[in-house]
């Protein structure tokens, strides 16, 4: 469970609007239209819709078999379980907490995941900014501006070359005392991908799932590709409509979860680097990508790195494509 106040202000900045939005709500908008009317149902077929707040977000699952939502909810439960760090008896709490820990092989798979895009990134992606995201507010939503010398004590406990992976015994220590780990950039993908697994185990052909913008799309919708809107920052309507079949999406962006201080604004992605919000001149990163592990953290890395290094990084990765929306 996600802590009361944290809660009230991830729904209010939900129901503000999704990165990205299941544009079977028929607003899709491309270059020739502002509009796509709805495809047409085959005969005999409906979609079941199902929604649910967990990995503190809203997920959603669509799909013409009605066992989907269920198999889909019940997989992401059980990886919340394992990954969140405002669930005190998560592996990740115990392991913020103590140091060092014993986790399940799904855990040490992120962790060891997470390591890799830090490497493959320059250290732009890096799962030990939770100490940062606690300096900063952004844990308690008690906003502030810390002082140089804070952030500066702060980045000593910040980098995930002091993460100790002990592949033997699924054992993850921490080489400095106080780090933290904090996966909300790469967690809600890999739930999204363990409930595509189980779903396809389950035989369902045909299903989206959307966690809070992070989005997988099996099959297709009906007899024609999902169709996903990607939200413009501005908050004024959608900058593009993507088709889907077997693939993932994912969109970083700093117009969700910020905090306005003197007129500027400071986002929830940070530069492992220098302490601070990235701010390198992006609104958004969507990425395309065969699992939403893979879209969900290199949607953030991109962000931090800015457009020039993100496209390169991007080209590291095959069936990888990118949209980057920079700043106005």
């Amino acid at each position: 469970m996600y802590p009361a106040k944290a809660r009230k202000y991830l729904i209010i900045a939900l129901i503000a609007g999704w990165g990205l939005t299941a544009a079977y709500l028929n607003i899709c908008h491309n270059k020739n239209t502002h509009k796509i009317k709805p495809q047409p149902k085959l005969q005999n077929q409906e979609l079941y819709k199902d929604t649910q707040l967990m990995m503190g977000t809203f997920v959603e699952v669509i799909s013409p078999d009605k066992k989907a939502s269920n198999i889909a909810f019940t997989e992401i439960k059980r990886v919340e379980n394992l990954l969140s760090k405002y669930n005190p008896d998560s592996e990740i709490s115990k392991l913020n907490k103590s140091g060092a820990c014993l986790v399940s092989p799904e855990t040490y798979y992120v962790i060891k995941k997470a390591k890799e895009f830090w490497l493959a990134s320059d250290g732009a992606f890096d799962i030990t900014v939770g100490p940062l995201l606690d300096l900063w507010g952004f844990t308690d939503k008690n906003y502030g501006l810390p002082e140089e010398k804070s952030i500066k004590d702060t980045l000593a406990r910040v980098g995930s070359d002091k993460i100790i992976l002990n592949k033997e015994n699924n054992v993850v220590e921490f080489i400095v005392p106080g780090m933290k780990i904090d996966l909300g950039a790469i967690a809600k993908g890999f739930a999204v991908d363990c409930a595509i697994d189980k779903l396809k185990k389950a035989s369902i052909k045909n299903c989206l799932i959307n966690a809070g913008g992070d989005i997988y799309c099996i099959g297709d919708r009906l007899g024609k590709d999902w169709k996903v809107a990607i939200q413009n920052p501005s908050g004024n309507g959608f900058t593009d409509c993507l088709l889907l079949k077997n693939q993932a999406v994912a969109t970083s962006g700093n117009y969700e979860q910020f905090f306005l201080k003197n007129k500027k604004r400071y986002a929830h992605i940070f530069n492992p680097k220098t302490g601070e919000p990235s701010d390198l001149g992006i609104a958004s990163v969507t990425v395309i990508a065969q699992d939403c592990l893979t879209a969900d953290a290199l949607a953030t890395s991109i962000f931090v790195l800015g457009k020039a290094k993100g496209e390169v990084l991007s080209k590291k990765f095959p069936n990888v494509k990118t949209i980057i929306i920079e700043e106005s």
